[in-house]
């Protein structure tokens, strides 16, 4: 049984996109910098598919007489949005955004960094503090 021309439209439309998204579309090929750290871009991805027909009879002649003819059509969109770039380095892993956040946004986001920052001034503070060791008496 041949296939139905919406089902012939909707396949070449579906495996056009097939090829325009995939994995590195969203997640992309990492980028060695200089000092050692890869970036890797981070993207949103969305797409939207519709497809229609319909067969028609023609007035003229009747209609199990010959095939009826069809009309139809597809379409699609794919939109790509960057969402920022993931650092990786030896001591930590970082989110870039791509967009502008709200204050509170940038706060919330930078706040295990803040308390990596204040233990490591807290922990050098306090062996400056410490007193030095004397030597063993025998």
């Amino acid at each position: 049984m041949d296939k139905h021309p919406i089902e012939n439209m909707m396949s070449a439309t579906l495996e056009n996109i097939r090829d325009m998204v995939d994995v590195n579309t969203v997640i992309g090929d990492p980028i060695q910098t200089a000092d050692g750290s890869t970036v890797i871009p981070l993207s949103r991805v969305s797409f939207g598919f519709v497809a229609g027909g319909g067969e028609y009879t023609q007035k003229t002649t009747p209609p199990a007489a010959q095939e009826m003819p069809f009309a139809g059509g597809t379409g699609a969109g794919v939109t790509v949005h960057p969402m920022g770039f993931l650092v990786v380095s030896d001591e930590s892993v970082r989110l870039l955004p791509a967009q502008h956040y709200a204050p509170v946004d940038r706060m919330i986001e930078l706040a295990p960094q803040l308390m990596c920052e204040i233990k490591n001034a807290l922990m050098k503070c306090c062996k400056k503090d410490a007193p030095e060791s004397a030597p063993e008496k025998n």
